[in-house]
């Protein structure tokens, strides 16, 4: 009996993407890439708890706020090698990268299950977290928060307090001496704690590595690593609050750069 052998052509990235597996495979990937950026970000925010420095430093300078200095060392990271914020703005362009393929995966998803439920019955709860049945509207609440986070810290656009280009350390602490800022970032931050405990748990699952004999501690690695994400963000807006930290040095007069932390 004769055999016919069909050719099996390679699954490339278009088809990965229109499989449900392709979308999931992408919202983990993404996902851990913007944990990743949480967890530095957040090491660099709690450079802000060494102080503000020397009087009359200029911003970036040795003896000036670490926070300066390290917003400083992201813009100059490269020289001369590269261009003054090359490689700063190569990570934020990765980053953009990944924000818009997880929410595009994510919303595909959901969608799809939405068109796979029968019309006139609605998605099953039996054993979904409040925080898992949630994602789909703090995710987008999330995206808001981000857009105001980067206006007002990157870009300097929001200017209440007001803000200055190259004060890391003054900026934040005129902004969260606001209780309004404060209010608004620890909201925020409430909101990333449901999002992410669930978000590290489904990368787990996504990736294969969940099982009986490890969930539990795999749950309680999600809820550590969120946890520490959460608190290490809140400290530096409520110690600036209950004036935990220092108020920031007089600038000097002349020679400031501009620099700031990318958020």
């Amino acid at each position: 009996m004769g055999t016919h052998s069909v050719a099996r052509r390679p699954c490339g990235i278009r088809e990965a993407w229109a499989s449900v597996l392709g979308k999931k495979i992408a919202a983990a990937v993404s996902g851990a890439m913007l944990l990743a950026y949480l967890l530095l970000h957040m090491l660099g925010n709690l450079t802000a708890l060494a102080g503000a420095g020397a009087a009359g430093a200029r911003h970036g300078a040795d003896d000036g706020a670490r926070i300066d200095g390290y917003a400083e060392w992201l813009r100059t990271f490269g020289e001369p090698l590269l261009p003054r914020e090359a490689v700063l703005w190569g990570v934020r362009a990765v980053l953009l990268l990944a924000l818009v393929v997880h929410v595009t995966a994510v919303v595909q998803l959901a969608r799809r299950n939405r068109a796979a439920r029968p019309r006139g019955h609605g998605a099953k709860r039996i054993g979904r977290s409040w925080a898992a049945r949630s994602m789909i509207v703090t995710g987008p609440l999330l995206l808001l928060f981000i857009v105001f986070h980067v206006l007002q810290f990157t870009t300097l656009t929001i200017d209440v307090t007001p803000l200055a280009h190259g004060a890391v350390y003054a900026n934040l602490h005129d902004a969260f001496a606001k209780w309004y800022f404060l209010v608004l970032y620890l909201t925020a931050l409430g909101l990333v704690g449901f999002h992410l405990r669930h978000g590290i748990w489904s990368l787990l699952q996504t990736l294969g590595l969940d099982s009986r004999t490890r969930n539990r501690m795999l749950r309680r690695g999600a809820t550590g690593v969120t946890l520490l994400i959460v608190v290490g963000f809140a400290l530096i807006p409520v110690l600036f609050f209950t004036g935990g930290l220092p108020d920031p040095q007089p600038a000097a007069p002349h020679g400031a750069h501009g620099a700031e932390v990318s958020r």
